[in-house]
């Protein structure tokens, strides 16, 4: 695998210009045959560009790609994929109402006498997913399972086709510990086929798990290569942004024992008897597992979900959860998990995108939008969070997704609410985007606002956390305060179906 000679893709000098911006710039790179290569990058820095180029989603301003010695360049994706190589990006292309099974095998399914055939096309998708360790019903629909599960239909329905080039694009940003290692797993069995994996990650520590080099992007070129153990977590961070950031989390500056928020039995289809309490400039994890009910509990405070029984008091005051919007108006806002369904919509501006929630704030006389009020609060929030977009009139779909993420806490932070939930907020965007997050965080908390965060990536949910709610099949099964919760705590109470009664409140 080390000899030079043993080169399965070659980039030869790609350039890629869009309009008058160059999102690539003579980038020339040989990937070894069976290994595993990270994409390393924040968000902007060419990375993906540069995986649309090999795929045949786009194509070159300038350069070449060989394959197994064979231009690739000027190939349609279907044509890329014939040659053997798959990808799995960030946004699914699931068919929601159909099975697992269905969407694994779709345009490629058994038949027999002329009919698909559905006991063998379920057998063989069982077959995958029991190969990897992981238990689930094939039959499901995908509208029907999680988002992590979601994301490893989408990993097996690319191993299935026997690829020879795999490239993964931040295939375990909706993943828990658990399911990061059913992963792992994935990932070694190709290797052991000689599979090349392209791997683009935020995660850093995933990179040195299971990458063999790593190639950093910065600013549309390609800035190094080199072996993996020849970096460590702190030159890899400052090739990639060119420089130092801390690897200390930041922490609020005060902290009050006033209650904000209070939730006593809160109990729907997914969540069962949920009770804890907010405090006022409070940040508040919650860790669990893929399915603990951590998303649906947020939903139903948020009213995007149905509560059925429980109650829940909102400074003092009895609070129903009617509508999101009903939420939005009382001071309750969240961030959710999947921005790009739910948290943006994607074919607007980021002016219009900014405002939408806070609409009311910009009206004259009733029903006219005063522009220059909302330009100003637009082109406001795009400098304190660092927004990188061309103007304000920029469409949404254009930008990273880091950026993306930064709108959607935009557009929460316009309706100046007192509580934000922040599900996930740090999913698949990069080291440089994640540390301004950190730190508006605490600046909010510091303002007065008090925060829920839920958060599969472990380092951050303890990082950021005052205190700590484990949940575990709809229950909170421990509470842990600063000090108290490790990483082994907070797994083996995510694994256990019982309330932690000794520290739990």
């Amino acid at each position: 695998m080390n000899e030079s000679s043993d080169i399965i893709l070659s980039a030869h000098h790609l350039t890629k210009c869009y309009a008058k911006v160059t999102a690539l710039s003579d980038v020339s790179l040989d990937i070894r045959r069976g290994e595993v290569l990270a994409l390393c990058g924040e968000n902007g820095a060419g990375k993906s560009t540069f995986i649309k180029m090999i795929t045949g989603a786009e194509q070159p301003t300038s350069g070449t790609v060989d394959f197994n010695g064979e231009p690739l360049t000027g190939l349609s994706p279907s044509a890329v994929m014939d040659r053997g190589i798959s990808a799995v990006y960030q946004e699914f292309s699931l068919i929601p109402y159909l099975s697992i099974a269905e969407n694994i095998f779709y345009g490629r399914e058994p038949v027999r006498a002329g009919i698909i055939n559905h006991a063998q096309m379920r057998q063989k998708a069982q077959e995958l997913f029991d190969e990897m360790g992981m238990r689930i019903d094939v039959r499901k629909r995908i509208i029907d399972i999680g988002v992590a599960y979601q994301q490893m239909v989408e990993i097996l329905k690319a191993v299935s086709k026997d690829p020879k080039f795999i490239i993964l694009d931040e295939p375990t940003a909706p993943l828990t510990v658990k399911e990061t290692g059913i992963f792992y797993n994935i990932v070694r069995k190709l290797r052991e086929k000689r599979v090349t994996v392209l791997f683009i990650s935020h995660r850093l520590e995933e990179v040195f798990e299971i990458c063999d080099r790593a190639a950093v992007f910065m600013d549309g070129k390609l800035v190094t290569v080199k072996d993996v153990k020849d970096f460590t977590r702190k030159t890899l961070i400052s090739c990639m942004v060119g420089r130092e950031i801390s690897d200390d989390y930041p922490q609020p500056k005060k902290t009050s024992d006033e209650v904000v928020l209070e939730c006593k039995g809160i109990t729907n289809d997914k969540v069962r008897g949920a009770s804890f309490v907010l405090h006022k400039g409070e940040i508040l994890g919650f860790g669990g597992l893929v399915g603990a009910g951590r998303t649906e509990l947020a939903r139903a405070i948020f009213g995007a979900d149905l509560l059925k029984s429980g109650e829940i008091l909102y400074k003092g005051m009895k609070y129903v959860p009617g509508s999101p919007r009903h939420a939005l108006r009382s001071g309750i806002g969240l961030i959710p998990e999947d921005r790009k369904s739910q948290g943006v919509i994607l074919g607007l501006t980021l002016r219009e995108n900014i405002v939408f929630s806070s609409l009311p704030r910009y009206l004259t006389h009733g029903f006219i939008i005063d522009s220059r009020k909302e330009r100003s609060a637009a082109e406001r929030y795009v400098a304190e969070l660092n927004i990188k977009a061309s103007s304000i009139e920029q469409i949404v779909k254009n930008l990273s997704g880091g950026n993306q993420q930064k709108v959607v806490l935009a557009r929460i932070l316009s309706t100046q609410c007192d509580v934000l939930i922040f599900d996930e907020p740090t999913r698949g965007i990069d080291v440089g985007a994640k540390q301004e997050i950190y730190n508006l965080m605490c600046r909010l908390a510091d303002q007065g606002k008090s925060i829920i965060m839920i958060s599969s990536d472990m380092p951050e949910l303890i990082g950021m956390s005052q205190r700590i709610c484990v949940m575990s099949e709809g229950r909170i099964t421990a509470e842990f305060k600063r000090g108290e919760f490790s990483q082994e705590k907070i797994l083996e109470m995510a694994s256990s179906g019982r309330r932690n009664s000794t520290n739990a409140a």
